[in-house]
């Protein structure tokens, strides 16, 4: 294994980390808060938010580990309804973004869903005033529609997507963009973005033979 290939991974587990800190963080707030609480409507609120806490950490959890890991089986295509359901808990966590599901196919291939599921998040973060996400597939192809009042897709992360990211600057954050990008061109494919301009984005990869049709 070169020193590249686990200079990537432990970004993307820095990723990983980055992002369960927060639930995580929130539970152990919770522990303390209920430990010195006598109140029993103060003791009840502590427990709402350590079960909102804990949550929200296994759905990360979930998603980050068919999204960069090895979920989903030994064959190699994993089931839609898993992709959807792992997709689904990330997005719960904010109730101004709806989610719309399009993929009709019962399978997809473990790389294609691995795009997706990174392309999803890219948008998901996007979406810093909330609005709507949705998801489609079909043969050869796996598109990301984001949509809402206010849209910001990080420069570098649009840089790396675009393919005009240079790969010695790669960091936790463009981590998974560097992933998707590796993963198409891997599959024959390529990566597609749109201008966020008018409130919508479009990220897209195509994938020969790796999208069930």
């Amino acid at each position: 294994m070169t020193d590249t290939v686990l200079d990537f991974a432990s970004l993307l587990c820095s990723r990983l980390c980055h992002d369960l800190l927060s639930p995580v963080g929130a539970m152990s707030n919770g522990l303390e808060l209920l430990v010195d609480e006598d109140d029993p409507n103060m003791r009840a609120r502590c427990m709402e938010l350590l079960q909102d806490s804990a949550r929200a950490a296994a759905d990360r959890l979930k998603f980050f580990r068919l999204a960069f890991g090895a979920a989903g089986g030994f064959g190699d295509e994993v089931a839609t309804a898993e992709v959807r359901d792992v997709l689904a808990g990330l997005v719960r966590g904010n109730a101004r973004v709806e989610l719309g599901w399009m993929v009709e196919q019962p399978m997809i291939g473990k790389s294609a869903a691995k795009v997706l599921l990174n392309l999803a998040m890219v948008a998901f973060d996007a979406l810093v005033r909330g609005g709507r996400l949705d998801i489609g597939a079909e043969a050869g192809e796996v598109v990301v529609r984001a949509e809402g009042p206010r849209l910001v897709l990080d420069a570098e992360i649009r840089g790396v997507l675009s393919g005009a990211g240079d790969p010695q600057t790669i960091s936790s954050r463009t981590s998974a963009a560097w992933l998707v990008m590796k993963l198409a061109r891997d599959a024959g494919g390529q990566i597609t973005l749109s201008d966020d301009e008018a409130g919508v984005l479009l990220l897209g990869a195509t994938m020969p033979e790796h999208v069930a049709g």
